[in-house]
């Protein structure tokens, strides 16, 4: 096998970048990867340091922190050793870093233990890990991610509420105005910010629109491979975060940032092909739905229920889950229902999908669809039968989702077919990782105890 030179690598890199790139230097490889919260962690280096093939590590008790950043205790034998794991880099996803000073590219890697076997802990690893168990059955799923966000003030004090930030009005943001084209032209120079950063990564973006909240933005997402979309979702968080840096605002992904406002999600329609033939296998020939689409809802059913802790994996997430907020609390389904956490959307036989509305935008991209598609998968290989699909309104009654992490974290950990498909080991350590947020919120003493108990009890 030949090592590639440099110039053999960089030639080889996706065409967007090379338009973006125009000929100039690469000044600075990242090589970064999803930690268990999605964000990017990794190293560094000038360009003339990186090859495909070069070799670098990065501990593996990065996986053993809290949001936070405390560390916690876990039954792992020789936990803090803090071993080295494999970083090895997926070209494929070799994109821009728009927002850098120089020409950056930045590449996102697996993770992998010395002896090549994948390491069990890792988000993206846990993601194939199920779309290999899809593979082997002769289907390909396919998802769409929805991207629910907001613009905010910059919050320097994390004391004070989170406020809607100024448009070009001068006039703080207004909520109520979804699908409003006033309402997203007021943030124009941060969208066409996000535009740009967009084109030279290579990330398509079907639609934009504002949402119901004052400055909250939705964009959704061409359908395609699960892998890439959760690259994609990776890629598009930080993004868009540097894009609003660069007109003095914020940028957040809390599921429920303001009060009175609705909360963010991350919608994923969600349909499964055919390996072989390329058809949808949720509509017969005759054009009516398959055995497998009513499955894969009963799947979906019985089983997201016990993954909402990865769905919704922070205290602040339940808050979006409140009455009149927009948000399902049930898992429930219907044809074009957005009362019900399983919509089917209006839309072509042949794009027969089933969409999941209870993930939260905080989720981790990777963790999120791994778990929605997984849910599917065991109600399609067990003959799950679904409910009968719901009248009307579904806000009220039928299967409530857990109002709060700790019985999130209790169900997780009693769907014993949830964890086998996932992996043990990954599902210990994110029960132990989100116990001691858990206890640790539970230390914090919030403004409105100080303001309503302070001087009245």
């Amino acid at each position: 096998m030949t090592i590639p030179t440099p110039r053999d690598w960089i030639d080889e890199l996706p065409a967007d970048f090379t338009e973006y790139r125009n000929g100039r230097r690469i000044e600075e490889v990242e090589c970064i990867i999803p930690d268990l919260a999605g964000m990017s962690r990794g190293k560094s280096m000038p360009s003339f340091k990186f090859t495909p093939d070069s070799t670098f590590f990065l501990p593996v008790s990065l996986f053993y922190q809290t949001i936070t950043g405390d560390y916690v205790d876990m039954d792992i034998e020789n936990q803090w050793m803090e071993s080295d794991i494999i970083l090895r880099p997926d070209m494929s996803t070799a994109s821009a870093v728009p927002w850098a000073d120089d020409v950056t590219l930045q590449i996102i890697n697996d993770l992998e233990y010395r002896d090549g076997s994948p390491v069990p802990i890792a988000p993206r690893n846990i993601l194939k890990r199920v779309l290999k168990l899809y593979a082997k059955k002769g289907w390909k799923p396919v998802v769409a991610p929805e991207l629910e966000f907001y613009l905010t003030k910059p919050n320097i004090d994390p004391n004070e509420p989170i406020e809607p930030p100024v448009g070009r009005t001068g006039r703080k943001g207004a909520g109520r105005q979804a699908y409003s084209m006033v309402a997203v032209d007021e943030y124009g120079p941060v969208i066409d910010t996000i535009f740009d950063y967009a084109e030279a990564q290579g990330l398509a973006i079907d639609t934009v629109i504002q949402e119901g909240g004052a400055g909250q933005i939705e964009i959704n997402l061409l359908h395609g491979d699960p892998l890439r979309l959760a690259d994609q979702v990776f890629y598009f968080k930080r993004a868009i975060r540097e894009a609003a840096l660069e007109h003095g605002i914020f940028a957040t992904f809390m599921a429920k940032p303001m009060r009175g406002e609705p909360g963010s999600a991350m919608h994923i329609h969600q349909s499964v092909l055919n390996i072989k033939t390329g058809e949808n296998i949720f509509t017969a020939a005759d054009g009516s739905p398959t055995d497998a689409f009513l499955h894969f809802i009963g799947g979906s059913q019985k089983h997201l229920m016990s993954v909402v802790g990865l769905l919704a994996p922070y205290v602040n997430s339940y808050r979006r889950y409140t009455a009149g907020m927009s948000a399902p609390t049930n898992l429930e389904w219907a044809a074009d229902n957005r009362t019900t956490g399983l919509r089917i959307p209006t839309s072509t036989v042949e794009a027969r999908r089933v969409e999941n509305r209870v993930i939260g935008i905080d989720c981790n991209p990777y963790l999120a669809i791994a778990a929605s598609l997984a849910c599917g998968y065991l109600g399609m290989i067990n003959k799950i039968e679904p409910r009968p699909p719901v009248q009307g309104e579904a806000y009220m009654g039928g299967a409530v989702l857990p109002d709060n992490l700790a019985d999130a974290l209790t169900l997780f950990e009693e769907d014993t077919l949830i964890c086998e498909t996932l992996g043990k080991e990954f599902c210990t350590l994110f029960i132990a990782i989100k116990t001691a947020e858990l206890e640790e919120f539970k230390r914090e003493i919030s403004p409105w105890e100080r303001q309503h108990l302070m001087l009245n009890v």
